[in-house]
């Protein structure tokens, strides 16, 4: 494989309602494609999962763009490589951080190689899966009722998870509200995206008697310490999220019992070969992992899709259908859910497994920039 041409392209698609988390809202997705063509004419399409603004992680579309197109791009762009798993190493040499405009590059190399070779993606990385458990990211509502009947609407719909986001102040008494609402089998889990601190331990404690699968992300970003010490006080497991941006954090998290289940976002950890990495130690460790959405587009899913076909995403991953968040998506068939919560992996498909709707890509650009080798 030899890259000769990498167009990155910014569009603007609009959610199909607000998605508020506890550091802020988001009413329409600023997204970063990725387009990647070879020496022979295959190209394929990849998503940056960056946000707008650094609320999440440190990146954002605003710095990606330009670390891709001056940092890493130049690195790949004429360069013969015997295979994708050689693209992780090239861009990670002298280069902090930038996890997820690295994941953009990175990832695309495997979806090319997939499209080269007329695999499908989920096979070239060593999928297993034909079907993945779905479940649901609901963001947090203006009022417990309205929370309520959003539960009650995704597990009538057939989602086999559903993951309340918190805040203080719309946390332990809305979700004790939930459970007594939809009973004590229905698979929910919190999510607090870092909104918490040890000052705060004996009011989460109050999350540990409602029968969550998992607690994720309750105190900073960048801590396993102090996630430690709040793991030894609950029966439910903690869940890393943020905190897990490599193989090596997920190691220190096992020596410190920071957490007993992990998230692994392809983007946040800079890639298929670093997330399958993770992947395979978590296996190792009899540790249960699942991935996570970050807001994809179709073609985002598509990558996440194949990832979480590997054999110990054993817990729901958030792998919403397209009309989720999308009124229209750029992909085609738009990504669905069967009745009984699950996703199906398009095996018969080569590539990504989708058809990219160019036309409805050039429509939605708001800037473009090829880079040539």
């Amino acid at each position: 494989m030899r890259l000769d041409r990498i167009v990155l392209r910014e569009i603007r698609l609009p959610l199909v309602e607000p998605f508020r988390i506890s550091s802020g809202e988001m009413t329409d997705r600023r997204i970063l494609l990725c387009e990647l063509t070879d020496a022979d004419g295959a190209s394929v399409w990849s998503e940056c999962v960056v946000d707008d603004l650094p609320n999440y992680s440190a990146e954002t579309l605003d710095t990606a763009w330009p670390t891709i197109a001056r940092v890493l791009a130049p690195r790949l762009l004429g360069r013969t490589l015997g295979s994708p798993s050689e693209v992780h190493a090239i861009l990670e040499a002298d280069v902090r951080g930038h996890q997820m405009a690295k994941a953009a590059l990175e990832m695309g190399a495997w979806g090319l190689e997939a499209t080269r070779q007329r695999l499908p993606l989920a096979r070239l990385i060593g999928g297993t899966r034909d079907a993945i458990a779905t479940g649901i990211s609901l963001g947090i509502q203006p009022s417990v009722d309205r929370l309520i009947e959003k539960v009650r609407a995704a597990l009538l719909a057939g989602y086999q998870k559903v993951k309340i986001k918190i805040a203080p102040g719309r946390d332990v008494a809305w979700v004790r509200a939930v459970r007594e609402a939809v009973g004590p089998d229905a698979h929910l889990m919190a999510d607090a995206n870092n909104a918490y601190t040890l000052d705060d331990l004996d009011h989460l404690l109050g999350l540990d008697d409602l029968g969550l699968m998992m607690i994720e992300q309750p105190l900073a970003h960048d801590d396993l310490v102090r996630h430690g010490v709040l793991q030894r006080r609950f029966r439910t497991p903690i869940c890393l999220d943020e905190s897990i941006p490599s193989l090596d954090r997920a190691q220190d998290m096992v020596t410190l019992g920071a957490g007993r289940i992990i998230n692994i976002k392809p983007g946040r950890v800079g890639g298929f070969t670093s997330a399958i990495a993770i992947h395979d130690f978590c296996l190792s460790e009899g540790i249960p992992v699942w991935c996570g959405g970050m807001l994809e587009s179709g073609i985002g899913r598509a990558y996440n899709v194949a990832l979480a076909s590997l054999p110990n995403f054993t817990l729901p991953g958030d792998l919403s259908p397209s009309a989720r968040y999308w009124a229209q998506d750029i992909v085609t068939p738009a990504w669905t859910m069967d009745a009984t919560g699950m996703v199906r992996v398009p095996h018969d498909r080569p590539g990504i497994g989708v058809e990219v709707d160019v036309e409805r890509i050039e429509a939605l650009t708001v800037r473009r920039e090829a880079l040539r080798a």
